[in-house]
């Protein structure tokens, strides 16, 4: 009987020591969740430190450092090329300026002699290419000083109807040139909280997107629900080959078959939006595009 109850003793102790020892696991378990959780939330770099000593959880912690020091230093060369790319892009803007204004500057001289139809049509082809690269050019300084510099937004109510209604009124032009119809759907007046000239700059570049890609006419619309939305749609050529989760990358391609890029406007578009809180979207559907911004209504308090 003595020897049962000693048995039964031993075994209560191995139990209490077991159950004692999950617990302790547990609790580790619990405690390496909350330093994970703590990374993702706070954005710390402090290691994952393990206070039980057990073989395995500490190969688990070694491992689990090691994949997080991995990760941390593609982040900074991540940081380091994308930095890389800015400066990039502002050197080579800047190197093209130069030569670009001696091409103009020849090709006016070249409009004022004495040129036959055929040599005065191979130059109205040249001014409209270097027209083009201009414009590009004038991208790469916008993109490149929007992304490198600190912004600081000058946030205020702005009426979103008459800006749009403005800035679709001077393109008039530059749209029948193209042989493209604008329907705008009219609205209430839509007052949003949002940096003026960042706004004048989003809704140019969209303007200038479609005249530059549009297959057919457009419509633009406005309406508000729980953000304001800026909305353009047209029709589009080859839209099998149009990837929507692609467009406000930069110089994407969405015909490779033309290489034709949409350059950095709606990059730019994308980088102003989220400066201000807002959001950008496209969608496609058959052969018309939709591109969509959304920005913070204003609410009088």
């Amino acid at each position: 009987m003595k020897g049962l109850t000693f048995i039964i003793g031993i075994l209560i102790i191995i139990v209490s020591l077991l159950v004692l020892y999950i617990t302790l696991i547990q609790s580790q378990l619990r405690s390496i969740n909350r330093q994970l959780h703590k990374r993702l939330t706070e954005n710390t770099r402090q290691p994952v430190s393990l206070e039980l000593i057990n073989r395995e959880l500490s190969k688990v912690i070694i491992n689990i450092n090691k994949c997080l020091k991995a990760e941390e230093t593609l982040r900074l060369e991540s940081v380091r090329e994308e930095k890389r790319f800015k400066e990039l892009i502002a050197n080579i803007s800047h190197d093209l300026r130069t030569p670009l204004t001696a091409i103009k500057g020849y090709q006016q001289l070249m409009a004022k002699g004495e040129l036959s139809a055929d040599q005065h049509k191979k130059l109205q082809i040249a001014q409209k290419y270097s027209g083009e690269l201009g414009r590009l050019i004038e991208q790469f300084f916008e993109y490149s000083y929007l992304a490198n510099a600190d912004l600081k937004l000058n946030l205020e109510r702005i009426n979103l109807t008459n800006l749009v209604t403005e800035c679709l009124a001077t393109s008039v032009s530059s749209f029948e040139q193209r042989g493209i119809m604008v329907q705008f759907e009219e609205t209430p007046t839509i007052f949003v909280l949002a940096d003026q000239g960042m706004t004048v700059r989003i809704v140019q570049n969209l303007i200038r997107n479609c005249i530059a890609h549009s297959a057919g006419d457009v419509v633009a619309a406005l309406s508000a629900s729980e953000n304001a939305v800026i909305s353009f749609r047209n029709s589009v050529e080859n839209a099998d080959e149009i990837d929507v989760e692609r467009m406000f990358d930069r110089f994407y391609t969405g015909d490779r078959a033309r290489s034709k890029s949409t350059g950095l406007g709606l990059s730019i578009v994308k980088l102003l939006v989220e400066q201000m809180g807002g959001t950008v979207s496209a969608g496609l559907q058959q052969n018309e595009l939709s591109i969509q911004v959304e920005l913070p209504l204003y609410k009088q308090l």
